[in-house]
């Protein structure tokens, strides 16, 4: 059973960032398929009946739970092609994917768009992940995944703070599947890894440990134990983008993350390394097309009711 390691574990769910769409509970009667199109993350939680996948869920790690005892079973074999009530899924969308109905179920579902510091997990999860017994793992974020989507969004009109509250549930039942199935065996060894290069995962764990320092191509380079054009070429072939792009990134992640506790603007600034508002502000808009002001009220605000 591969380990895995707190403080990096720790350091991946807390860097997660994403938009979610609207929760919602899909009921399915038998032999009735459920497809999911590429190009978009989604998030599946069981709430009753059984369905199956296509193509068939049948490879990777599932992990088998004792709802009595709590004990913990690891099937690397991978041959249980089944979802039940209390499983939870979750899919990259890489590929067209499909969930048949055994039996009438009841699937509380969320389309998720990662950040793009996030989306580079895609490296090193797998296409799909699989949590099985998940309500015994996980029963806090499996009560809120129960919960967080409607029967019928056209019966109940939308409430201020709607769009928030559901992007902070879908988050907690997100990072609660990663760990899950991080924790009990199924990350590969050495999981978590975004470079697969231990000098650089020392450089980009420093990124997002500081992310407010003044990161020149030559500190990175020096933290990663390489000469400065050694390090730009492995970087960028690793991660797909430079190092001043990358740094960049996290930063206003980390943004996105500060603006939603109440951080004022000027402090954001600060601690992000910029000289100015105005200098934040422009990187913030070239990201996200928003400014930190719009953007903040952006996610703050509800359609009204």
């Amino acid at each position: 059973m591969a380990t895995v390691d707190s403080d990096a574990l720790s350091q991946v769910l807390g860097s997660v960032d994403l938009s979610v769409g609207v929760a919602r509970r899909v009921s399915l009667s038998t032999g009735s398929l459920l497809p999911l199109a590429p190009g978009a993350a989604t998030l599946i939680y069981v709430a009753a009946g059984s369905v199956h996948g296509h193509p068939p869920l049948s490879t990777g790690c599932h992990l088998d739970v004792d709802r009595a005892s709590q004990h913990v079973a690891v099937d690397l074999r991978g041959d249980r092609e089944h979802l039940v009530a209390g499983d939870a899924f979750l899919t990259l969308g890489e590929r067209p994917f499909a969930l048949e109905a055994d039996a009438d179920a009841a699937l509380m579902i969320v389309d998720l768009e990662l950040s793009d510091a996030m989306a580079q997990l895609g490296s090193v999860l797998p296409q799909n992940i699989t949590v099985t017994g998940f309500d015994a793992l996980e029963p806090a974020a499996a009560a809120l995944a129960e919960n967080m989507g409607q029967v019928d969004a056209g019966a109940c009109p939308v409430r201020q703070g709607d769009p928030v509250i559901c992007r902070m549930m879908a988050t907690t039942v997100l990072l609660s599947v990663i760990r899950a199935w991080a924790e009990n065996g199924c990350a590969p060894e050495g999981w978590p890894s975004l470079s697969k290069d231990p000098f650089l995962d020392r450089v980009v764990d420093a990124i997002h440990d500081e992310p407010g320092r003044d990161w020149t191509v030559e500190r990175l380079a020096s933290v990663g134990a390489m000469s400065r054009s050694v390090f730009a070429e492995r970087f960028r072939s690793a991660l797909g983008r430079s190092p001043a792009d990358y740094v960049t990134e996290v930063r206003v992640d980390a943004a996105k993350r500060m603006l939603d506790a109440g951080h004022p603007v000027s402090t954001i600034s600060r601690d992000l390394g910029y000289a100015s508002d105005e200098g934040f502000s422009r990187a913030f808009r070239r990201r996200t097309g928003l400014t930190p002001s719009a953007w903040r009220m952006a996610h703050r605000t509800a359609v009204p009711a």
